[in-house]
């Protein structure tokens, strides 16, 4: 699993570059989403690419929520196509991460 980081003042807005989040690539992601943990209190992942994403790759996402809000951190998910916000809600993720439908709604929930 590819991503962008792009850093927005103290907010770092991650770019997923493929088509599955799954458990074949959720381990690469969580290597890849390590330092930008590390060096960012706030990340928001843009989503808007993937087509499909599995227990594993939910399973990634709550385990970067929780080191982020571990250290006072924040994590919002933006884009989301229409099978995976179906799953999400199915598992009622969209309940423990904040998801918008806009790259711009996310960045401005940050703000407030």
């Amino acid at each position: 699993m590819d991503v962008l980081v792009e850093r927005k003042g103290t907010l770092a807005v991650v770019k997923l570059l493929g088509r599955a989040l799954d458990a074949g690539n959720a381990p690469a992601f969580k290597e890849r989403m390590g330092p930008v943990i590390e060096e960012n209190s706030r990340v928001l992942v843009d989503v808007s690419s993937l087509e499909f994403m599995d227990s594993s790759g939910m399973g990634v996402m709550l385990s970067c929520l929780r080191k982020l809000t571990g250290k006072g951190g924040d994590m919002k998910l933006c884009g989301m196509t229409p099978p995976v916000r179906a799953l999400f809600e199915l598992v009622r993720m969209h309940r423990i991460i904040e998801v918008y439908n806009t790259r711009e709604e996310a960045e401005a929930a940050f703000a407030a």
